[in-house]
């Protein structure tokens, strides 16, 4: 996609809120691909790292950097968000099968804060956030922006890429899977879009 559409775009959607907004219009992608960000707004379909790459590629026009976390999980399902700042508080935009996991508004004072909002939301049956990690777009080595065929190194680097442990108590676990097993996912938060 030349950069033009993504200015048009990043012309319609100029804030965070707005583009996660937008995302979520999208079908989510159950598909074994990895659009760049032009593949995903073509096909109107994106998984976590593909709505990650088509957010990034709209608001860095904004002024924000490409830059996205990436969380471990127990059973190998990792999520990716694109993390922005605006205030000096931290925010994100997800997209993802479960509404709890989508995106955060800017409220969070340190990365930390704002990997730990996505704990709870996380646990079902199989999974539990380990850790966490921060990486810019541009290190992944691929051009995830305008590729025309699935970019599968980045998701290697992101594998790859050392992440800071989240130490969680088996208490609050099991509180919260016992939650999801009775009530199903957890779809609002406080700080929520």
């Amino acid at each position: 996609m030349p950069v033009k559409k993504f200015a048009a775009l990043a012309k319609k959607y100029k804030t965070p809120k707005a583009v996660q907004n937008w995302l979520r219009s999208f079908q989510y992608n159950r598909k074994q691909t990895l659009y760049s960000a032009k593949m995903a707004i073509e096909k109107n379909a994106a998984h976590c790292l593909e709505g990650a790459f088509a957010a990034a590629a709209i608001l860095e026009l904004n002024g924000y950097p490409p830059l996205i976390m990436s969380f471990e999980s127990i059973d190998d399902l990792e999520h990716v968000i694109f993390i922005f700042k605006k205030n000096n508080k931290w925010g994100s935009i997800a997209k993802s099968r479960d509404p709890g996991l989508h995106g955060r508004s800017p409220k969070f004072k340190t990365l930390r804060a704002l990997a730990w909002s996505y704990f709870d939301p996380y646990i079902d049956y199989t999974g539990r956030i380990t850790a966490y990690q921060i990486a810019h777009l541009d290190d992944l080595g691929v051009d995830w922006r305008n590729s025309s065929k699935s970019v599968w190194p980045a998701d290697k680097y992101l594998v790859d890429l050392p992440h800071r442990p989240m130490i969680s108590s088996n208490v609050r676990f099991n509180r919260a899977k016992a939650r999801y097993k009775k009530k199903g996912p957890i779809l609002t938060g406080p700080f929520w879009w």
